[in-house]
């Protein structure tokens, strides 16, 4: 267990040194925007130092700032395990934020556009893929998720749209059409190596259907559908247990099946859309 949460950690860390190296080295110096609060914190940033010429607000300070009323609900609303993770990839990526000077290593715009949004990408997937969060919407999201069926997908439309419009409209409209391909390819990234799907649809066949039920909706509340399945080679009767999950908690099923039917197989696919209930009504 200690080995576990030891190498969760050194992920995150890793992830928040990719998402410092993607800010520092490539985006911030060519004034292309990162998605989310972090994208928000470096137009805060550019705002301070370019049109109040206030020095010293930096993004990982002001990133670090807009996190906290977030941590707090995430606290009380989404889980003590996801926030305190989320709050450990926050103060890691401040701190190299602050440690690595600004200094892009291409004058090609196209470059650090691209080049910033796949080591982005690469850190929030693997920060993601081991149940933890880089913080800001992840975690706004994640409250969302918890509550009623809410659009996710157009929240973050929403953010993301304002950071393009702003960074176009206080800078070149080029800006706005690099940070639009930024955040194309760190959502490509995100896909392949985790998932940026609002939900997913995970299909578990299992010799353990009713422990497995009791450990899901002891962690998730979420509607589970259970039918009769049998094995074509070794016929033997199982079941197969369906049910919609978004994103955020993935890591904490494939953690659940782990423990409790290690040889169950898992098929997870992208899920369009949904109708009906999507929570488990108690």
């Amino acid at each position: 267990m200690f080995f576990i949460e030891a190498k969760r950690i050194f992920i995150v860390m890793v992830g928040a040194i990719l998402n410092a190296i993607a800010l520092n080295f490539f985006l911030i110096g060519a004034n292309v925007y990162a998605s989310g609060f972090t994208g928000i914190a470096q137009l805060l940033s550019s705002i301070f130092q370019d049109f109040f010429n206030i020095e010293g607000v930096s993004t990982g300070i002001i990133l670090f700032i807009l996190n906290i009323p977030v941590a707090i609900l995430g606290w009380y609303k989404v889980g003590k395990g996801f926030t305190i993770y989320s709050v450990i990839s926050v103060i890691f990526t401040t701190a190299f934020l602050e440690v690595l000077p600004v200094r892009p290593l291409s004058e090609d715009i196209i470059l650090n556009a691209v080049f910033g949004g796949v080591m982005g990408g690469i850190g929030v997937g693997m920060t993601l893929k081991w149940g933890a969060s880089t913080g800001g919407l992840d975690i706004v999201a994640m409250v969302l998720s918890r509550m009623k069926d809410k659009p996710i997908g157009n929240f973050f439309l929403v953010i993301n749209s304002g950071i393009i419009v702003v960074a176009g409209l206080l800078y070149e409209a080029e800006n706005a059409l690099y940070t639009l391909l930024t955040l194309y390819v760190t959502t490509r990234v995100i896909d392949a190596l985790h998932t940026r799907h609002e939900k997913v649809t995970a299909m578990i066949v299992t010799r353990k259907a009713e422990e497995l039920q009791t450990a899901i909706h002891d962690k998730m509340i979420r509607g589970i559908t259970i039918l009769p399945a049998r094995g074509a080679y070794t016929r033997e009767d199982k079941d197969m247990m369906v049910l919609v999950i978004t994103r955020y908690e993935l890591y904490d099923l494939e953690r659940i099946i782990t423990e409790v039917d290690p040889k169950a197989f898992t098929n997870v696919v992208q899920t369009t859309g949904i109708f009906g209930f999507f929570r488990r009504n108690d």
